[in-house]
């Protein structure tokens, strides 16, 4: 398996892909700490997320490694987290 890395640009493109973007919010300024709920993403369309990235990575992920109270550096981590082990196993 290749050694693929999950970055916050495939996270930006995932979501918007999936789910649009909120007007309100700037996804291109420092939203690594910020909550999904504050950056506009709801349940339905972090569920869309999960489901896109485990599409495109191969993987499968918890359903409670993304909540709205969640940030993009949190999921960042668990993704990559997988990937790493899927990896390892290999």
């Amino acid at each position: 398996m290749p050694d693929k890395v999950f970055t916050l640009d495939d996270l930006k493109r995932i979501l918007i892909a999936g789910a649009g973007a909120d007007e309100a919010v700037d996804l291109d300024g420092d939203i690594l700490q910020q909550r999904f709920d504050a950056l506009g993403y709801e349940s339905l369309a972090l569920l869309e997320t999960l489901s896109r990235i485990e599409n495109e990575f191969d993987i499968a992920l918890d359903d409670g490694v993304l909540t709205e109270e969640s940030t993009p550096a949190q999921l960042i981590d668990a993704v990559n987290a997988v990937l790493e082990a899927a990896r390892l196993a290999v």
